[in-house]
């Protein structure tokens, strides 16, 4: 199976190097010369990593394949994978990887409100992202207070939320979506 550790942003400066938004909590063992990357589309790989720095808090990496930044323009938007067979398969902590819970069943106390359709990594601490039953985009925290069981075999997870913490989230969420277009036909110009 494979792995989403980054997607590939914009291109920086003119020897082809690009941008990522890391997806990955070990970027250090992930992003080392030398390590091949499936690329969707396939069109666009495989790629091997030549060089990888931080400028500021924004990852820059530079692959054997990619000369110039026109190259690099043509990678903006693709999706770096790992095969999971790479992974250390000692790692018992609790923690799970976004393909693991997209499709679980969202469930407070018995009832099923909605799927979850994401996970936002986030510097501080994760947020789950469910579509709720009526279609709408909640976000929810990450943590063992909210979040006490996340069963993968029985696919489904527990929520117990704080009161209004659906309505809230749903309200902040639609704001995001409502504000996105703007940003991105902004990017585009």
């Amino acid at each position: 199976m494979q792995l989403q550790v980054a997607r590939i942003g914009k291109p920086h400066g003119i020897r082809g190097e690009v941008t990522v938004q890391v997806l990955t909590d070990a970027p250090g063992d992930r992003f080392v010369p030398g390590t091949r990357f499936v690329v969707e589309p396939a069109s666009a790989g495989p790629l091997t990593i030549l060089g990888a720095r931080w400028n500021k808090d924004i990852l820059l990496l530079a692959f054997e394949e990619i000369e110039t930044r026109n190259e690099a323009e043509t990678l903006r938007g693709a999706k770096l994978f790992i095969e999971t067979e790479e992974l250390d398969e000692d790692d018992d902590d609790e923690g799970w990887y976004e393909h693991e819970l997209v499709g679980l069943d969202v469930r407070v106390g018995g009832k099923v409100v909605g799927k979850v359709s994401g996970l936002n990594t986030l510097k501080v601490q994760d947020l789950l992202v469910v579509t709720s039953t009526d279609g709408k985009e909640i976000l929810i925290p990450f943590v063992e207070q909210i979040v006490p069981e996340v069963n993968v075999a029985e696919k489904f997870i527990l929520v117990t939320p704080p009161p209004g913490l659906f309505e809230v989230n749903a309200e902040e969420a639609a704001e995001e979506a409502a504000a996105t277009p703007d940003a991105e036909a902004g990017d585009n110009a």
